[in-house]
This record gives C-alpha cells, structure tokens and sequence, in this order.
C-alpha cells in the first residue's frame, strides 16, 4: 500500500513553564512534535497553594498514564463547609454520589506537587532557565525570540504559556496595534477586584488537629461580617492545610493608578496583611495565626486576583494559552483547568497541521481559538458569578449567598455540576481514555489525521 504522506512537523518554541506550558510540551512530546521550553525564572515555584483537578481535565491524566500518581497526592473533596467568622455553621455545599454522576471525584493538593510530577516528565535538554524573552518577531517563514541574555532560537510558531502579564501577548498586540487591527477591548486592563493571602503548612499535629487522620480533604469557606475579607482551610496529603485570606478591594481602589500607586509587595507588605488576618477563627480549632506560622515565609504569597478574557488569541505565528489569554477569579477552581484544556485542543490543531505556512498554522490557531472559546466563556462566568458569592462584601453578595446557601435546590447543584463537567476534550492522537459516569459527555472531535494513520495501519496490517 502507498504510504502515507508525511506529517508536517512544526518546531515549537514554548515560552513559561507553568502548568500549560509543561503539559502542552508533555502532549507534543507524545505527538513527536518537537519544541523547546523557555522559562524567565532559574526555577519556577508555584504559589503554595491548594490546587483542585476534576472531569474536566482527569481524562487527559489517564492518557497521558499520570492519573494514579496524581491521586497518590490528593485527596477527595466530599463537600465543602460553610461558616460565618463566628464559625457559626451556615451550610454544606455537597452533591451525594458525585463521583457516580461524573466518573471522578475533585481531588485536591498541594499545587507544587503536580507541578513536579509533570515537570519530572520533560526531557531536561528541552527546557531552558534564566531565559527571559525580550523580543518576539513573526514573519511569513519563521517566528524569532531574543532572550535577556543575548541569544536567539527561531521556530516555526511560538507559544505563549506566560501567564498573565504575557511577553509574548505584548509583543503580539505590538504588531497589531501598528497595523491597526487590534481590537481596542484587547487594550483595557485587567480587573482587579480582590487582594490574596495564600500559603501552604509544613506538617501539622493530628492529634492538634484531628481531621488531618482522614484520607479526604476538609474544606471550609468562612465570610467575614463588618470586612472586606473571606478565608478558606483546606487539608491536603502530608498532614499540611492549605490557607487563603481574600480581600475585595473597594471600587475607588480598583483602577490601575491607584493600584500601582497604593500596592504593598514584598515580605513587609505580606506581614502588614497578616497581623490583619492573624487572629481569624477557623474552623480547625485555634486562629488563621497558627497556621500562618507553621508556614514557611517564603511560602506565602500577596496576589492580585485579576479577570479578563482577551480577544485575541493569536496572530501570524504566534498563539496564547491559559492566562495569557483568559484570566479567571480562582473562586471555581477553573482557571489551571482551563488552561489546560488550552494545552490540549491547541496540541490536537497542531497534530493535525497541513503544512507550515503561515496560512495553515493560522488556521489551526483559529480552530483552537473557535473551539475553546465557548467553553472558557462559561467558566469565566461562572468564576465570575461565585466569586461575588465567596469572597463579595456587598448587599447584592450576601443576599445572594444566603439565597444560595439557604434555597438553591439540590437537584439544580446536581445538573449545573453534571453540565460542567461534560466537557472534556482529550488529547485526539492518543488512545481515548473510556468514558465514565452517567451524566452525558459531549462528543470528542476525532483528528483527521490520527484516523487516517490508524486506518492506513489496520489495511497495512489486513493486506500481510
């Protein structure tokens, strides 16, 4: 039989390497796609801070043979606490037989921990530290990236996997600005509307603290009364709690000249936050202090929390993954999982490339974009809309958390967590990872080549 024509084989210059990026490079590896990664940073160390993974993306886990070490470092979240800083007990938020609905349970960690776990699975000659990118070029053959240090790598697209404050988004936007065709939306602002304290424990007493003796996460959300703050517990593996104290800021405080002009940073500005915080109940028993203290200080961090949803997500050879191009409220827990899913249908548009033009890869970029943008748009809604409800000190936030702690049916919880979780796109050049759950998935979008390559083999295999 004729063989099949060859695969076009993009190189691909990847610049971050968080999460997106490292599992965008995980699924072009298995793609024999090459690229290499660039990160800014001598090392990256995520915040320490808890991290929750769901249907959405545990299916790409499976394929990519991580899932039972994932689950080696979380723990299940069965329901999640309601309290009042009273600690005064308002509700439960729980679905019963979640994990029979959607085929898996939310399991919660340490978000270091996954970020080893995949950075452990890139070949360490395919990523470079100390390389901030100060340039990034595309033209009709190539796209070309200059780094701090002097040195050059061209590709045949670039990758922007560095968050929110995107080098490669800037650089991007540059060149449409000059000719005139960036939408004026793309040059707004982020919304910044919180403030974050957020840490991880070192090993704590059971015996002081009881519930770390189980093998499911205890999670406790507690609204402040009389303050702008909202603060979250949660036991992870190992004994640790992972914590955050969340601040809304005022509307006067939320534009970009009184942010820069009134923002505190460093370890000074995170002290000044914690004797705020310090005396804080929870629901553990003792005060936010204590587990403030059983944290390292290295490990805590002071961030904005930002929103916006670009327009734009790509042009000529260049293309944004994750918070580059969507930045959402952590409130749902949806923002890593988004961008994952970014790594995912972006590694399947490349797989099935038809050649390297600049044609071919813009149309790829744009069946990425077409595809994903519906879905992220539902997720920053609704990250949007819990937001108002966790962390919102307003009238409208309190009326409608007592609203939904009080009188939101659980059969309405059951359906808006079974339609959630029924998009989960896979990586499409690799065997699907079967289906699981009663509640209906949508349909994964086959790769054109990946079928032909598997039928060619079948009659290959048929005709000897």
């Amino acid at each position: 039989m004729p063989e099949l024509p060859p695969r076009p084989l993009p190189k691909v210059l990847i610049v971050g390497a968080g999460l997106a990026g490292l599992l965008h490079a995980m699924l072009l590896e298995r793609a024999n796609i090459p690229y290499e990664i660039f990160e800014r940073a001598s090392t990256v160390k995520p915040l320490g801070a808890v991290m929750s993974l769901n249907a959405n993306i545990l299916p790409v886990f499976e394929q990519l043979g991580l899932y039972e070490d994932l689950l080696k470092i979380s723990f299940p979240i069965l329901a999640t606490d309601m309290y009042q800083d009273t600690m005064e007990h308002i509700a439960v938020v729980k679905v019963d037989d979640v994990k029979d609905i959607i085929g898996y349970d939310y399991v919660v960690f340490a978000r270091p921990l996954l970020y080893d776990l995949v950075l452990s699975k890139i070949p360490k000659e395919k990523i470079h530290f100390n390389k901030k990118v100060v340039q990034a070029t595309s033209d009709a053959d190539k796209v070309t990236i200059e780094c701090q240090d002097g040195s050059e790598y061209e590709g045949d697209l670039l990758v922007g996997a560095d968050g929110a404050y995107s080098v490669v988004r800037e650089y991007m936007y540059k060149d449409m600005a000059q000719k005139g065709i960036l939408p004026a939306i793309d040059s707004d602002q982020m919304d910044k509307g919180y403030v974050c304290l957020v840490g991880t424990s070192d090993p704590l007493d059971a015996e002081k603290y009881p519930a770390l003796k189980d093998d499911f996460a205890h999670f406790a959300q507690i609204m402040g009364t009389g303050s702008p703050y909202s603060w979250s517990t949660i036991s992870v593996p190992n004994q640790k709690i992972c914590w955050n104290v969340v601040a809304e800021l005022a509307a006067t405080d939320r534009h970009e000249d009184s942010l820069l002009k009134n923002a505190e940073w460093g370890p000074e500005a995170n002290e000044k936050m914690i004797k705020e915080v310090y005396n804080f109940k929870t629901p553990f028993g003792g005060i936010m202090g204590d587990l403030i203290d059983a944290t390292p200080r290295e490990r805590i961090s002071k961030v904005f929390l930002e929103e916006k949803l670009f327009q734009t997500w790509h042009h000529g050879r260049m293309v944004l993954i994750g918070d580059a191009c969507h930045k959402m409220l952590p409130s749902a827990g949806q923002g890593a999982v988004n961008a994952m899913q970014d790594s995912v249908v972006l590694a399947n548009a490349l797989y099935d490339l038809h050649s390297l033009s600049v044609k071919d890869i813009s149309a790829a970029f744009e069946d990425y974009r077409l595809q994903r943008v519906p879905h992220v748009k539902y997720q920053f809604d609704v990250s949007k809309s819990q937001a108002r409800i966790i962390y919102g000190q307003t009238l409208f936030s309190r009326v409608m958390r007592h609203v939904v702690f009080n009188y939101l049916p659980k059969s309405v919880q059951t359906k808006n967590i079974a339609k959630g979780a029924g998009y989960r796109p896979q990586a499409t050049f690799l065997p699907l990872a079967p289906t699981r759950g009663s509640s209906e998935v949508l349909p994964q979008r086959p790769s054109r080549r990946y079928t032909e390559e598997q039928e060619h083999a079948q009659n290959k295999a048929a005709t000897v």
